[in-house]
């Protein structure tokens, strides 16, 4: 391995990278709105053309407009799809990360210990701030608020202050996305196998124990990553 390759894998370690199409996979959103909330747009009202800003910046710089995410970023996307889901519209959306940034000092502010925590305070004073509490149900929204908070951080597992790991499969412990091991792709967390190449190897094999046996994974976490591996499919 030369040194320039040793500096590239140094720099993605506990970082993870995703393509817009994983990154799309992996939450169940399209790419379009991936590439949308990343990369920000452009339309036209009365022929005049309004540029709209991303709503942050991603951990990877594009290149020739090509996007690669980090694993903060994934989290944080995890977030806003859930966020619109419910309801929320962007530009409450993009208020609570301003006024987030702010309150929890870090860029990525969804994914953190202090918003698992203060993030319907935090959104209750951004929108205190936009003006909007006047157009909003504020009891409803709240509620909303508390729920996708609640339910999403469910599956995340919080390190030093900030998300460390998702267990993206119902939040069984036999899948981990972890930004530390395999890059950040979908592996069986007890053995390191990435859930695609099981998935595959059952596809292949037509047998989940002989593959279970082939590469020295028990047949339940096989199993577990296939199912996992159909549901990213069917979500696309």
């Amino acid at each position: 391995m030369t040194a320039r390759q040793n500096i590239q894998e140094a720099e993605f370690f506990g970082v993870g990278s995703y393509t817009v199409g994983e990154a799309a996979r992996l939450i169940g959103t399209s790419a379009l709105n991936i590439s949308r909330w990343m990369k920000g747009y452009t339309y036209r009202r009365h022929q005049v053309e309004h540029r709209i800003a991303p709503l942050w910046s991603s951990h990877w710089p594009i290149v020739d407009n090509h996007l690669e995410i980090g694993f903060r970023d994934l989290i944080e996307l995890r977030f806003v799809k859930a966020f619109t889901e419910a309801g929320v519209g962007l530009l409450a959306i993009r208020n609570c990360l301003e006024c987030a940034r702010e309150c929890v000092d870090d860029d990525r502010p969804f994914s953190t210990r202090r918003f698992e925590t203060d993030g319907r305070t935090i959104f209750l004073e951004s929108i205190e701030r936009s003006g909007e509490s006047k157009l909003l149900d504020l009891k409803k929204r709240q509620y909303v608020f508390r729920q996708v908070i609640e339910r999403t951080f469910k599956d995340l597992d919080i390190e030093d202050d900030a998300v460390a790991r998702w267990r993206p499969f119902n939040g069984k412990q036999s899948i981990v996305i972890d930004p530390h091991r395999s890059f950040g792709q979908p592996i069986a967390s007890k053995y390191g196998v990435p859930t695609v190449a099981l998935a595959q190897a059952v596809e292949a094999e037509g047998s989940v124990d002989r593959v279970a046996r082939l590469f020295d994974v028990s047949p339940a976490v096989v199993r577990d990553a296939v199912k996992f591996e159909e549901s990213l499919l069917s979500a696309a």
